[in-house]
């Protein structure tokens, strides 16, 4: 696949993964709804599999690297839906666009791990200052979207911090290998949480809720998943960081115009300090090795 094609289907199902969230849980039941997609995903992800007539490792570093990633498939994903009941999914998109700055920080904590430097820094700071507008907003409106915005932090958090643990594993599992194995551990975890929820055993989903679990199924948990590791393959670091700041962006955008959504003005002065902060967290390296060489360079 060209490269271009994997950014722009990366761009797309990003942006459009938090509205597809939404839609498919309207009807009341996030957990059958994300229990649906991540079995349709592991399936689909199986024949895949079936056709190119290989397996999925098993020894005891695999199985690691999929558990590792448990927490960030189940404890991300199951947030994620029920906060998407009260959030508007760009609001979603934007905290989950913070997902470098708390990666950053949880490396902190972690023996080996880059010191950030004082841009680093910056970014970070700014991010919580946003994300400290967009609370108070909730605070001061006596809103219910106070707990959902817990839950998204929470789940960026999880989403992290188990993405950090399957690098560290390095099982060298490609990247179907690692997302069905993922898959597989998480989905007993999805069907309990389904069965303790008190949610009808007939998922409800609308028409354009069933579609949105097809779409996120095949298209958010797989395709987008695998273009993902094929651009971070072929590209710098520099330029697949702007998917982070681009997807927020027309996930707003989205949300407005085809899902009616109305974020207050405190709400969007807190985006965009947040998407300022990841703006100088991901790209304050290079700007200073710009002017680095522009000093070095005789005039």
């Amino acid at each position: 696949m060209p490269t271009s094609a994997a950014y722009l289907i990366v761009v797309l199902v990003w942006a459009t993964t938090p509205l597809a969230i939404k839609w498919s849980a309207e009807a009341g039941a996030p957990v059958g709804s994300v229990l649906l997609r991540m079995a349709i995903a592991f399936l689909a992800g199986l024949l895949v599999l079936v056709v190119l007539r290989s397996g999925l490792r098993r020894d005891r570093r695999a199985m690691t690297s999929y558990a590792a990633a448990v927490p960030g498939v189940f404890g991300a994903m199951a947030l994620s839906y029920h906060a998407s009941m009260t959030l508007p999914s760009g609001m979603m998109s934007v905290i989950f666009g913070m997902a470098p700055l708390i990666s950053g920080l949880i490396l902190q904590l972690l023996p080996g791990a880059v010191k950030l430097r004082r841009w680093h820094w910056f970014g970070c700071t700014l991010g919580l200052a946003g994300l400290g507008v967009v609370f108070a907003d909730s605070l001061v409106l006596g809103s219910d979207q106070l707990p959902a915005l817990l839950m998204m932090v929470l789940a960026v958090t999880l989403f992290c911090g188990s993405g950090i643990a399957v690098q560290r594993v390095a099982a060298g599992l490609g990247p179907l290998e690692q997302t069905l194995g993922a898959l597989a551990l998480s989905l007993p975890c999805f069907f309990i949480l389904w069965l303790v929820s008190g949610e009808p055993m007939a998922i409800p989903l609308s028409t354009r809720g069933l579609w949105s679990v097809l779409y996120l199924a095949l298209f958010g948990s797989l395709l987008g998943f695998l273009c993902y590791f094929l651009i971070l393959s072929r590209l710098s670091a520099a330029s697949v960081a702007l998917v982070t700041l681009i997807t927020p962006v027309l996930a707003l955008g989205l949300g407005m115009t085809l899902n009616q959504e109305q974020p207050s003005s405190s709400m969007l002065a807190g985006a965009v300090l947040i998407l300022v902060a990841l703006g100088a967290y991901l790209f304050g390296d290079r700007l200073a090795r710009l002017k680095a060489e522009r000093e070095a360079t005789p005039t």
